[in-house]
C-alpha cells in the first residue's frame, strides 16, 4: 500500500511536470486576454462590432430607402419631429423614429446608410495611408542616407501644414467629391504611419536576430520582409484604430463644408451641413446625425486605446 504521503509526493511531481510540458502562449493570445481585460477596449470594440453590423445589415434595417422621398405616400411633411408609438406617439401618425429631414426623408434610415458610407471612407483611406507610409517609412529606415533624408523632408513638409486644412487643399484642386476626399485625407495621414514605422525600423534592423540572418547570407528584401517589418506592425496596429476615427471625423468636417460626399448621399456631415440652420426649430435633425459621428469616433478611440494598453509590455508586466 502506498502511504497518503507518498501519493501526495506524486501528484506533486506530476503536476510539476505537466506545467514544465504546457507550452506557452502565443503573443496574440496574450494580447487578446490581455484586451479582454480592458474595460474600455472592450466597450470600444462593441460599439465598433454594432456599428460595423448596423452598416452590413442597413437594408434589413432601414424601413426606407435612404433617399426616398415620402411625399403623397405617407402623412407626414418636412422636418416633422420623431415619432415613436410605444413612447405615446398617435398611433395614426406614421412611425420615423428620428423624424423626417427638409425633403421629407426618413432620418433614421439615413444615419443607418450613412454607416456605411462613414465607415468604408474610414477604413479605406487607413488602408491607403498604411500600405503607403510603412512603404516609404521602411524602406528610408532601412536604407538609410540620402534616401532617408528626402523621404523624411517630404513628410516634415507634409506635417508642416495642419491637417484638415492641406486636405480641404487637395480637394479644392481635385474638385469636390467623396473619392477626393478620400485622397485627400489619405495623402494627410501618410506621414504619420512612414514616420512610426521608420522609428521600428532603424530600432529592429540592429537587433541580434537581424544581425544573424545578416551573417547567414539573408538578402536585404528577405531581412526587410521577413524579419524587420513583421515585428513593426504592433504600433501600427494601434495607430490605424485610432487612425479610422480621425479619418471619419475629418470626412465628416469636408462633407460639412461641401468638399466630401455631395447631396443626395447619406453621409453624417453633409446631413449636419444641410440642417444646420434648422438647430433650434428640427434640432433632431442635427443631434441624431452629430451623435453617430460621436458614437463611432469614441469607439474606435477606446478600441485603440485598449489594443495599445495590451500591447504595451510595460503596462503588462
Amino acid at each position: 500500500m502506498i502511504s497518503r504521503q507518498k501519493s501526495i509526493e506524486i501528484l506533486e511531481a506530476q503536476s510539476a511536470q505537466h506545467d514544465l510540458l504546457e507550452k506557452p502562449l502565443s503573443q496574440w493570445r496574450l494580447t487578446i486576454r490581455r484586451f479582454r481585460g480592458r474595460t474600455s477596449g472592450m466597450v470600444g470594440l462593441g460599439i465598433v462590432t454594432a456599428l460595423i453590423l448596423m452598416a452590413i445589415f442597413a437594408p434589413i434595417i432601414a424601413p426606407y430607402p435612404p433617399n426616398q422621398v415620402l411625399i403623397g405616400k405617407e402623412d407626414v411633411g418636412p422636418r416633422d419631429p420623431p415619432c415613436v408609438h410605444i413612447l405615446g406617439c398617435d398611433e395614426n401618425t406614421p412611425q420615423h423614429i428620428m423624424g423626417t429631414d427638409g425633403n421629407v426623408r426618413d432620418e433614421f434610415s439615413r444615419v443607418i446608410y450613412g454607416a456605411r458610407i462613414s465607415l468604408t471612407l474610414g477604413f479605406f483611406t487607413v488602408t491607403i495611408a498604411l500600405l503607403v507610409g510603412s512603404f516609404f517609412g521602411a524602406v528610408a529606415g532601412y536604407v538609410g542616407g540620402w534616401f532617408d533624408n528626402i523621404i523624411m523632408r517630404i513628410m516634415d513638409v507634409i506635417l508642416g501644414f495642419p491637417s484638415l486644412l492641406l486636405a480641404i487643399a487637395i480637394v479644392a484642386v481635385l474638385g469636390p467629391g467623396l473619392e477626393n476626399a478620400l485622397i485627400a485625407i489619405a495623402i494627410v495621414a501618410i506621414p504619420a504611419y512612414a514616420r512610426v514605422m521608420r522609428a521600428q525600423v532603424l530600432a529592429i534592423k540592429e537587433s541580434d536576430y537581424v544581425q544573424a540572418s545578416i551573417a547567414l547570407g539573408a538578402s536585404s528584401r528577405q531581412l526587410l520582409l521577413r524579419r524587420v517589418v513583421p515585428n513593426a506592425l504592433t504600433p501600427l496596429v494601434v495607430l490605424a484604430t485610432l487612425g479610422v476615427a480621425t479619418a471619419i471625423l475629418e470626412a465628416a468636417g469636408l462633407s460639412f463644408l461641401g468638399l466630401g460626399a455631395q447631396p443626395p448621399n447619406p453621409e453624417w456631415g453633409s446631413m449636419l451641413a444641410s440642417e444646420r440652420n434648422n438647430l433650434f426649430t428640427a434640432p433632431h435633425l442635427v443631434f441624431f446625425p452629430g451623435f453617430a459621428i460621436m458614437l463611432t469616433v469614441l469607439g474606435f478611440n477606446l478600441m485603440g486605446d485598449g489594443l495599445r494598453d495590451a500591447l504595451d509590455p510595460a503596462l503588462n508586466r
